[in-house]
């Protein structure tokens, strides 16, 4: 496991911000994070096991359609853990597939929302099933109110929706690795300073 110093991957201003689960989708001024060995990652770990960061490190957290891959039981768990490397009042922003707008895109029979090829799946029963867990990447879906539990459960506060590209966060650069607008939900959490 990587030992990452405190003086490593500051921004200008040095602000501490963590990509993670970035998977080849690597940015200069972030800490890079992965459960992937891939070129320009700067911390191969799994959540699951800790990162290798010390408490209270990090100003800000993006990921990206990463929690869908854990399953349900290390949801929380992973909330929790990248919690611990926030520094108090520090912000994790999540965006993560939307199942309230793909079940919206189905029901509406709306077959350019779903990025399956019809030659994976023609049938909009059979895209929809497998764009909602990626060909087997994603064990967990979320909806908004769920995820908000789940940030609440894991000891998260102010939890708030947000818009692509917008932020109620003190940091407007946090909006930098967004992506995915058309598909996903975005949210925002603080670390409180309880420990619990």
């Amino acid at each position: 496991m990587l030992t990452v110093s405190s003086e490593q991957f500051g921004t200008s201003e040095n602000v501490r911000r963590l990509n993670w689960g970035c998977g080849g989708w690597v940015e200069p001024g972030w800490i890079n994070s992965d459960i992937k060995d891939l070129p320009g990652v700067d911390i191969t770990c799994d959540i699951r096991e800790g990162l290798p960061l010390p408490d209270g490190s990090i100003d800000y957290i993006v990921s990206i359609h990463s929690l869908p891959e854990l399953a349900y039981g290390d949801l929380i768990p992973a909330l929790k853990e990248l919690r611990r490397v926030l520094k108090p009042g520090g912000v994790l922003r999540l965006g993560l597939p939307d199942l309230d707008r793909a079940i919206d895109a189905y029901r509406r029979g709306d077959r350019s929302y779903f990025l399956v090829p019809d030659e994976h799946a023609r049938s909009i029963g059979g895209k929809f099933a497998v764009q909602m867990v990626w060909y087997g990447y994603s064990r967990s879906l979320f909806t908004v109110d769920f995820v908000q539990e789940l940030l609440a459960s894991a000891g998260y506060t102010n939890v708030q929706s947000c818009g692509f590209r917008e932020t109620n966060s003190r940091f407007p650069e946090i909006v930098e690795l967004d992506n995915r607008s058309e598909e996903s939900l975005f949210v925002e959490a603080q670390e409180s300073s309880d420990t619990t």
